[in-house]
C-alpha cells in the first residue's frame, strides 16, 4: 500500500513556486501545476506519434520524473540541467536512494522500473523524448506569459533563447513535427493551461492553494498506484485510470468548478450540469482534437466515475468488483470509476486536512474534512482499502 509519506511528497510540489525571481500575474505557477500539465503535452505528443509510444513507459516516466523534481525542489531550471548534464549518474543514484524509503510500498515493481529508467539510457528511449519535449512546451507556456512582464529582468533574453535551443533540440521524432504543425492542438493544450489558475475551494481561505491542474494530476498518480495494487491489472486498465483521473476535471475548464453543494442543492441539477458539460465538450473541445481521438476523450470523460468497460463496442457500466472477476483484460478497455471516485476524495480530503492542520480554518473546510472522513471510514472498494489510506490523515 502506497506509504503516507509519499502521498505527502507529491503535495510538497503544490508549494515549490517557479518562477520566483520574476513577476507573476498570478501564483499559479506552481510545480505541481507545470507537471500536470506537462502530461497534457506528453499524451498530445504521443497520440500524435502513434502506435509505436508505449503508454505505460509514458505514464510512468511522467511520475518519475516529477518525484525526482520534487526532491531536487528550489534548484533554478539552468543549473539543473548543468548539474544533471556534468553530475548526472551521480545525482539520479543519490535521488533514488531518497525515494527509496518512501516508494517501497508501491507494487507491481514499480522502484525497480524508475531505477531502470533513470539508470539505463536505452530504457523508454522515445518515451523520454516525448516527456522532454512536454517539458519544454509546459515552460514555454508559462514563459509566453512571464516574458512581456519581464522585458527589463536580467538575463531574460538569455531564457528566451535557451527556451528556444530547447525546444528545437526536441525535434527527434514525428509526433514533435506534426504536433509543431497543428495550431489547433497547440489552442487545445492553452485551453487546458487555464486550468492552472482555477482555483479549488475557491470560497474558503487555506494553505497551500492548489489549483484544478494540479488536483488533476494527483488524482491520476493516485489512481495508478490504486491500480498496480490491484492483482495483475490489464495494461489497458493501468492506461486508462492513469489517463481517466488526469481527464476527469477537463470539462471545468468550460464550466469552471462547481462545487457539489450547489450541484445538490435541485434535484437532477447535476443531470443538467453534465448535459452543459457535454455539449460545451462537443462544442469547444472535440473541434480542437483528431476525430480519431474523440471516443477516448468522451470515454475517460463521461460518467467520469462509473466503473465500465467495452464490450462488442458498447460501453457498459460495471463495478470495479465485477472488473476484477471478469473484464481484467485489455480486450475489455476497463476503467476503475469508482477508484478514481475515491482518488478524487482522497486528494479533496487531504487539501482539507493539509490548511487545517496549518490552522487555517473555515466552516467550508472543516465540513468536507469531517463529510469525507465519515463517508470513506473502513470503505473498501474494488479490493483497495481507501479506509486505511483516509486514516492516514486524521488530526
Amino acid at each position: 500500500m502506497i506509504k503516507k509519506s509519499l502521498i505527502s511528497l507529491m503535495y510538497e510540489a503544490a508549494s515549490i513556486q517557479r518562477w520566483n525571481d520574476h513577476i507573476r500575474p498570478w501564483t499559479g505557477f506552481t510545480e505541481l501545476d507545470k507537471q500536470a500539465h506537462k502530461m497534457f503535452y506528453a499524451y498530445v505528443l504521443a497520440k500524435c506519434e502513434g502506435e509505436s509510444v508505449n503508454m505505460i513507459k509514458l505514464i510512468e516516466g511522467g511520475i518519475f520524473e516529477f518525484f525526482h523534481r520534487i526532491v531536487l525542489t528550489d534548484i533554478k531550471p539552468p543549473i539543473y540541467h548543468k548539474l544533471v548534464k556534468e553530475k548526472g549518474f551521480q545525482i539520479d543514484n543519490w535521488v533514488l536512494s531518497e525515494l527509496e524509503e518512501h516508494m517501497d510500498g508501491i507494487g507491481g515493481g514499480f522502484f525497480e522500473r524508475m531505477k531502470k529508467y533513470y539508470l539505463d539510457k536505452d530504457y523508454a528511449s522515445l518515451e523520454k523524448q516525448i516527456l522532454k519535449a512536454a517539458h519544454y512546451h509546459a515552460s514555454n507556456w508559462e514563459f509566453k506569459i512571464i516574458y512581456p512582464m519581464n522585458p527589463q529582468t536580467f538575463g531574460i533574453e538569455q531564457v528566451k533563447t535557451e527556451m528556444a535551443q530547447g525546444l528545437a533540440a526536441c525535434d527527434t521524432f514525428h509526433g514533435f513535427r506534426y504536433f509543431a504543425g497543428s495550431k489547433y492542438l497547440q489552442e487545445f493544450l492553452s485551453l487546458i493551461g487555464k486550468l492552472r489558475y482555477q482555483q479549488r475551494w475557491a470560497k474558503a481561505v487555506r494553505m497551500p492553494e492548489t489549483f484544478v491542474m494540479g488536483h488533476m494530476l494527483v488524482v491520476a498518480i493516485l489512481s495508478y498506484f490504486m491500480s498496480l495494487e490491484l492483482d495483475n491489472p490489464c495494461r489497458k486498465r493501468l492506461e486508462n485510470n492513469f489517463f481517466s483521473g488526469l481527464f476527469h476535471d477537463l470539462p471545468e475548464v468550460l464550466t469552471r468548478d462547481i462545487v457539489s453543494p450547489v450541484k445538490n442543492s435541485v434535484k437532477g441539477l447535476d443531470s443538467i450540469i453534465s448535459e452543459i458539460e457535454d455539449e460545451q465538450m462537443r462544442e469547444v473541445i472535440y473541434p480542437l482534437l483528431p476525430p480519431a481521438w474523440h471516443r477516448e476523450i468522451e470515454y475517460y470523460t463521461q460518467n467520469e466515475f462509473d466503473s465500465k468497460i467495452i464490450d462488442d463496442g458498447e460501453i457498459n457500466m460495471v463495478t470495479s468488483d465485477l472488473i476484477n472477476e471478469k473484464y481484467n483484460e485489455d480486450k475489455y478497455n476497463p476503467i476503475d470509476g469508482q477508484i478514481i471516485r475515491g482518488c478524487d476524495h482522497l486528494s479533496a480530503y487531504i487539501e482539507a486536512y493539509m490548511s487545517l492542520s496549518y490552522g487555517i480554518k473555515s466552516e467550508q473546510m472543516q465540513s468536507g474534512y469531517d463529510h469525507l472522513k465519515g463517508k470513506y471510514k473502513d470503505k473498501v472498494i474494488g479490493g483497495i482499502n481507501f479506509g486505511e489510506l483516509f486514516d492516514y490523515f486524521v488530526l
